[in-house]
């Protein structure tokens, strides 16, 4: 096994993670630093995952056709100077540019590039062990992440991590010099801008009207900009990203049919373990990253702990994916990927219900800490075997497309976990805190409606604080004000329980869904399979 080449691209693995464990543990910092609201915050942490998901299949052809080292080195060179710019960022605009765009723009040609790597340079167990480490490495950096977050932004300042990314960007690249990369076989495929456009347009689209859906209305309009027949804008914004996706759909067929390279070779999607396994990758990263949003807002906000003390509580789920990541890939050598992730499954809906019996007004430590290990030990199961199923599953020729696909399905479950959990909090928020102050007595009906005329224009995840401090402003008796935050108070902890709630509802249509994942253990005496090109 080529460890050296190895250490390199789990190191690449692990700065890819990090960014995101950073961000959520330093959102009330970010808030603060940038004068902004959690909903913001909230949009550029979608919107990383989401420039990832975009141009994931694109990232994945640049290898294909000018070498995947190559790729690989030019995307961390992007990174690197998203890093320096998120380091430096002034505004929420720099922000957004700097790490959303670029850093997301770098990752994108990365990440495909290092499991076609990783697949072409390793074979049979030794390569189920590279999958494992580096699924291992996305627990470390998921690990790290809170707990290096959280103490540079209680005792620094957020922007040192970055800073770090950069040098350790420079780091990586140095290590590519020991990547070998196979001759490229045959003519070199040309780029689909066309295609790559549609993908990446359907894709924003859809996450936006989700992000969107806390302001807007699911199907009610609250805030929406327009109504059409009545409803919001939301569903349309959805519909009109579907059908987006459907003409690159009709758009690659097209391609393939005239003989011309498409962006990606639809016909990979018919392989039943590689989409199985890219529809529980999408599953996985949703429930996930759904989850890694939602609880620092409980820790943080509702009890008012700091990042570095939110970054200790979330350990253990970092902890216990990172170490049942690398056990995964040893228990793959015996276990078929369809019991392990379906094990998995079963692990995290009980975890997801586990975190709903604590959100309390006051945290007890014990359970909580038991119920977030829990959640990493069935993280780490699935993690450990998804990258090994999806790259088994396809001959060499398209190693670079199922990575574009694979990295797609993740970051596209990054940021619809975040948008979707993040709306129907606010969503929940809104509506019990509107019903909290409706059916209270204590409340003069001049104090409701003007409660509900502020509710009616949308709101963000706020400390009961600043409702107060908003009350005060308006001139509400002090009686008045005491309910509003006692029905403020009890409304965040109903919405935080409905998020977590749905994430754990997710988890019955992902274990349906991982019937058709390989029932063998990988490695064993297998044919390489046929080229969908």
């Amino acid at each position: 096994m080529n460890l050296r080449l190895l250490m390199v691209l789990a190191a690449a693995q692990f700065l890819m993670v990090l960014d995101q464990a950073v961000m959520n543990v330093s959102i009330s910092q970010l808030v603060e630093d940038f004068d902004t609201t959690v909903t913001t915050i909230q949009a550029i942490i979608a919107f990383y995952a989401l420039v990832m998901a975009g141009l994931m299949l694109i990232g994945g052809k640049l290898g294909d056709i000018h070498g995947r080292k190559r790729i690989f080195k030019i995307g961390l060179v992007i990174y690197a100077a998203g890093s320096a710019l998120t380091a430096a960022s002034w505004s929420v605009a720099s922000l957004a540019f700097g790490w959303s765009l670029l850093e997301g723009i770098g990752a994108a040609m990365v990440l495909p590039a290092m499991v076609a790597l990783v697949a072409g340079n390793f074979e049979g167990k030794d390569r189920a062990v590279a999958y494992g480490v580096l699924g291992g490495m996305a627990g470390v950096g998921i690990a790290v992440g809170p707990i290096l977050g959280g103490w540079m932004t209680t005792d620094f300042t957020w922007r040192y991590v970055f800073i770090g990314e950069v040098i350790l960007a420079a780091g990586i690249f140095f290590g590519t010099r020991w990547m070998l990369e196979p001759p490229m076989e045959g003519r070199r495929p040309k780029l689909d801008l066309i295609g790559g456009l549609l993908s990446a347009l359907g894709l924003a689209v859809i996450v936006l009207g989700v992000l969107q859906a806390s302001n807007w209305g699911w199907l009610k309009p609250s805030n929406s900009p327009v109504e059409i027949f009545g409803f919001s804008l939301t569903p349309f914004v959805i519909i009109a990203g579907l059908i987006l996706l459907g003409l690159f759909a009709s758009w690659e067929r097209r391609r393939e049919e005239r003989g011309e390279d498409p962006l990606v070779h639809l016909g990979l999607l018919r392989i039943v373990p590689l989409r199985s396994g890219l529809s529980m990758m999408l599953a996985q990263n949703l429930i996930l990253m759904g989850i890694f949003f939602t609880i620092p807002l409980y820790l943080q906000v509702v009890l008012g702990f700091d990042a570095l003390d939110t970054g200790i509580r979330m350990l253990p789920t970092s902890a216990g994916l990172f170490f049942t990541a690398l056990a995964g890939s040893a228990l793959a050598s015996r276990f078929a990927p369809k019991k392990l992730v379906r094990l998995g499954l079963v692990v995290v809906f009980v975890s997801a219900l586990m975190l709903v019996g604590t959100i309390e007004p006051s945290l007890d430590n014990t359970d909580f800490l038991i119920a977030m290990g829990v959640l990493g030990i069935g993280m780490g199961l699935i993690v450990s075997q998804l990258g090994n199923v999806a790259q088994s599953a396809v001959g060499d020729q398209d190693r670079s497309e199922a990575g574009g696909l694979q990295y797609t399905a993740q970051q596209l479950g990054s940021s619809l976990g975040t948008a979707i959990l993040g709306a129907i909090l606010i969503t929940g928020l809104l509506a019990a805190f509107s019903g909290n102050v409706e059916n209270h007595s204590a409340i003069s009906d001049q104090t409701k409606s003007a409660v509900q005329k502020q509710l009616s224009s949308g709101g963000s995840f706020v400390s009961s604080d600043q409702v107060k401090q908003s009350a005060e402003r308006a001139g509400i008796s002090p009686q008045e004000t005491e309910a509003i935050v006692a029905g403020y108070e009890d409304a965040q902890l109903q919405s935080l329980k409905l998020a977590l709630l749905f994430a754990a509802l997710l988890v019955i249509p992902s274990f349906w869904s991982a019937r058709n994942l390989p029932d063998r253990v990988l490695g064993e005496v297998e044919e390489e399979p046929a080229a969908a090109t």
